[in-house]
């Protein structure tokens, strides 16, 4: 029987869940989405990932994504405009962090390549609420290496007609590279949802969370 995974991507509903908040008031709203020690990490916008093989493992550390294979364990990364990705494998799962930097360095096709080291290569990959197009302005220099690593589909316009990063587009490359065809996007801007952080559009230092599992 095939491993079910479950996954929740929290929004202000559930409460700030930036990682360096009260930690008494982290430890209910994390227990409020899912009562086993999550494996959250401190991201940097890069690329590097550790693997949680008992809950908990790596909590706090350094790394903009984690993989497990190992059931019940929780992994968690936090946004409020970055997109946060789950890969999926046969037996395996994988959450990223994945800003436009982090795309860049490779973090999608980290993961993929660490489950893959666990024999659970991904086969399909979901992204959460992250800034869109509409709202993103983004040009120059930066815009065009986002556009040399994965298309001239990244480039898109503001709704005010200006230049702008198509995120979800890029993300949709990076997993591409990765060999996942397989991609199911939530379709929320984050700057645009009144229900969800926004640090580009409001300066919100508030955070949601992608949190995965392994079943039961």
């Amino acid at each position: 029987m095939a491993i079910q995974v479950a996954h929740v991507f929290t929004d202000r509903r559930h409460g700030d869940l930036a990682v360096d908040g009260a930690p008494a008031v982290l430890t209910a709203r994390r227990a409020a989405v899912r009562a086993t020690p999550w494996t959250w990490l401190r991201q940097v916008h890069g690329f590097h990932v550790v693997h949680a093989a008992v809950p908990g493992e790596h909590a706090g550390v350094e790394a903009d994504a984690v993989v497990t294979a190992t059931p019940g364990v929780a992994l968690a990364v936090h946004s409020a405009d970055c997109a946060s990705v789950l890969l999926v494998g046969d037996g395996g799962i994988g959450v990223a962090h994945a800003g436009w930097r982090g795309l860049v360095a490779g973090v999608i096709e980290a993961t993929a390549a660490a489950l893959a080291d666990l024999g659970t290569p991904p086969q399909r990959a979901v992204l959460g609420p992250c800034i869109r197009s509409c709202c993103y302005e983004f040009g120059g220099g930066d815009l065009d290496l986002v556009a040399a690593h994965y298309g001239a589909d990244v480039r898109s316009t503001t709704g005010s007609g200006t230049a702008s990063l198509d995120l979800p587009a890029a993300v949709a490359g990076a997993c591409r590279a990765a060999g996942i065809e397989e991609l199911d996007d939530a379709g929320t801007c984050t700057a645009c949802s009144p229900q969800h952080w926004s640090h580009r559009a409001a300066g919100d230092t508030g955070r949601q969370a992608l949190v995965a599992w392994l079943g039961p």
